[in-house]
């Protein structure tokens, strides 16, 4: 009898199986169908075809309806999302409710290729122009990239901020497209998307397509199943979650920022990096993978070294501009002689009021929003803290809330301690706060806050980037989104109002993320005509990480930190899985991580650490722990996998352990 093994969009392990009524045609593999689940109904998708004996003690349900005429995955995208369950142990269920359009678990939604309710999709009505002629220092990249293709699926280009990379990008484009190939082109933020998609459009016009979750589920799908019928367009620009489009003749991956943490999936599963995933991805068609930073990651640093990876690098600005002067703030001293404005020192409130005086723009950088972190009673002491959370509660005072940025509890700002009925004083800062003292400092200037806060509907984004690209904003001010790949022709001054604490993160990559953010940030500046400058406030100037950020030291960054790495056993040198308990009950949550923990070592050895608190150790009411593991990169990766999760399913089917979630992180960031 034929079976049909279904996935459904479900946290559980395996699929189920179903059998056809009698008169129904034969399905194919990646088919939609809809089928019974308990009581109700559910879209699946058939993973496998095969003939089997019924176990007559085993009622085996029917397929209710098959939804497509075609497959809405191909062969190639099945493959990749069994290979992303086993790689990052999830089951199959999660990887489907991650890779389609919310719409495609819709069984009024069907891919027939008819005019009838399809959603209209944004078109390019201006006239395209040709590419331009690239530099001499340009075209000699691509020439690297094209000759290292021949050796390596995957090249990582490193090229300075301003080196022109995008230029680059777009010659390597064309050639695809004309080929008849389909082009990915992956960025790490929705914020970028907007300057990018309209450089490209000006050349590939409506061959191309935006792809994140910004844009409305019914163009999601749209999108998609125009890329699964193989019509245009055949250029996406997308975030992460575009590596799931049903490419058919794929050529091409550009993954840009290949460094950003952004590129990995946290929560829900499946905790996928894109890197990972393109690279796979591209292996089974055959394309091409081109990782482009001004900062390389230094796993990818490590694959270049290592001859896995081809290595190109571009290391002059375009039109031979000066990569941005770096200045270094000694907080400490300016305190001392009480050179201080809020929180901006006197050089650097001078420095600002220069440039807008030459009509030059300013962007400011902090990296946290809100008004401050936190109050505090200067009488008993107490901070309020959210419910839910191990967290202090963040001021935001433009809706005078205090507010968890975990969970999003939110309170009124207490005028008086609860408690003691002492006064209450606001501590530290945040880009609202920056917003309001830069307005006072300066009421000339047209003043503009880009952050989480400032960018929750759907236009917010391109709306700020706009104003300041038009020059209708003076000083942007904002939080890594001002950091990443934007290009503005007037900004000369960029200034970073507090570095310290891109360092205080319990985190191995925290030096390394300290420096790509500092080094991403001031390519901001002097994009066009004259040297950019930066300013760097800090009470710590004697860091050797300022030192580097001053000489443009990446390939000194990076052989510091692999050295480093080497020597605690950190990735690349070993692979590290994140072993993620939660439980409401903190002493069910101890038993359940003491027990794995002593699972773990007799099966790992030394390669387990202790049980490890969090610096935030419940949220959501949720207590957590974590274990790390270690595994030598040579080693047997699956069968260490397979191990661990044999102790973990041992350790869940505890009583005592009852109601504890375990969740595995595989190369976490």
């Amino acid at each position: 009898m034929q079976l049909y093994d279904v996935i459904l969009p479900l946290a559980i392990r395996g699929t189920y199986t179903y059998s056809l009524l009698d008169g129904m045609p034969q399905i194919d593999e990646g088919t939609r169908v809809l089928v019974p689940l308990g009581n109700k109904q559910a879209v699946g998708i058939v993973l496998r075809v095969h003939v089997g004996d019924l176990d007559t003690r085993v009622r085996v349900r029917t397929i209710i309806e098959v939804l497509d005429p075609l497959p809405i995955l191909s062969n190639e995208q099945i493959a990749l999302w069994q290979w992303i369950a086993e790689y990052y142990l999830c089951p199959l269920g999660d990887v489907m409710a991650a890779a389609l359009p919310a719409k495609a678990l819709d069984h009024h939604y069907t891919m027939a290729d008819s005019t009838k309710r399809r959603v209209h999709l944004p078109s390019f009505a201006g006239e395209t122009r040709s590419l331009q002629t690239l530099s001499p220092a340009q075209q000699t990249a691509l020439n690297q990239i094209q000759a290292a293709w021949e050796n390596h699926e995957t090249v990582l280009l490193e090229g300075v901020t301003s080196s022109g990379k995008t230029e680059v990008y777009m010659h390597l484009i064309q050639e695809q497209l004309q080929a008849g190939h389909q082009v990915l082109y992956l960025v790490p933020e929705i914020a970028l998307t907007t300057q990018l998609t309209t450089r490209l459009q000006r050349v590939f016009g409506n061959q191309l397509r935006v792809y994140h979750s910004r844009i409305s589920d019914a163009q999601r799908m749209e999108i998609y199943r125009q890329q699964r019928l193989d019509q245009q367009p055949r250029l996406i620009v997308g975030a992460r979650s575009a590596v799931f489009l049903p490419f058919t003749h794929l050529g091409l991956v550009i993954m840009d920022e290949e460094h950003e943490p952004s590129y990995k999936q946290q929560e829900p599963a499946p905790r996928y990096h894109a890197r990972s995933v393109v690279t796979v991805m591209a292996h089974q068609v055959g394309a091409k993978v081109l990782l482009g930073t001004a900062t390389p990651s230094v796993e990818s640093r490590y694959n270049a070294e290592q001859g896995k990876y081809g290595y190109v690098t571009l290391k002059e600005r375009y039109q031979g501009l000066q990569l941005p002067h770096i200045h270094i703030i000694d907080l400490q001293q300016q305190y001392h002689r009480r050179e201080m404005y809020g929180h901006f020192s006197d050089p650097l409130v001078a420095r600002i009021r220069e440039e807008l005086a030459h009509g030059k723009q300013i962007i400011l950088f902090q990296n946290r929003r809100g008004y401050a972190p936190f109050i505090q009673c200067v009488q008993c002491g107490e901070v309020p803290k959210c419910p839910n959370c191990d967290v202090s509660l963040t001021v935001h005072m433009h809706t005078r809330l205090l507010s968890c940025h975990y969970c999003g509890h939110t309170q009124t700002i207490p005028t008086i301690c609860p408690h003691c009925s002492g006064e209450v004083r606001i501590h530290g800062f945040g880009t609202e706060r920056l917003e309001e003292e830069v307005k006072n400092l300066f009421p000339e200037a047209r003043v503009a806050r880009m952050d989480l806060d400032t960018t929750r509907k759907k236009n917010d984004y391109e709306d700020i980037i706009s104003a300041f690209s038009r020059h209708e904003v003076d000083i942007l001010i904002g939080t890594q989104m001002v950091t990443k790949g934007l290009h503005f022709d007037d900004v000369s001054l960029v200034a970073v109002l507090s570095a310290d604490h891109l360092l205080s993160q319990p985190d191995f990559r925290s030096y390394e993320r300290a420096y790509q953010l500092l080094e991403q940030v001031s390519g901001r500046a002097g994009r066009t005509g004259q040297q950019g400058e930066v300013m760097i406030q800090t009470f710590d100037p004697s860091n050797p990480l300022f030192e580097r950020v001053q000489q443009h030291d990446t390939a000194g960054m990076y052989q510091s930190q692999i050295a480093e790495r080497e020597v605690y056993h950190f990735p690349p040198f070993h692979r590290q899985i994140t072993i993620i308990l939660r439980h409401t009950n903190e002493q069910r949550l101890l038993y359940a991580a003491d027990a794995l923990h002593s699972r773990l070592r007799v099966a790992f050895g030394s390669r387990v650490t202790d049980v490890i608190t969090p610096s935030v150790a419940r949220v959501q009411k949720q207590h957590i722990r974590l274990i790390n593991l270690r595994v030598e990169a040579k080693a047997n990766i699956m069968k260490a996998k397979q191990l661990l999760m044999e102790q973990v399913a041992v350790v869940e089917q505890q009583a005592e352990s009852k109601g504890t979630q375990i969740v595995l992180d595989v190369d976490p960031l």
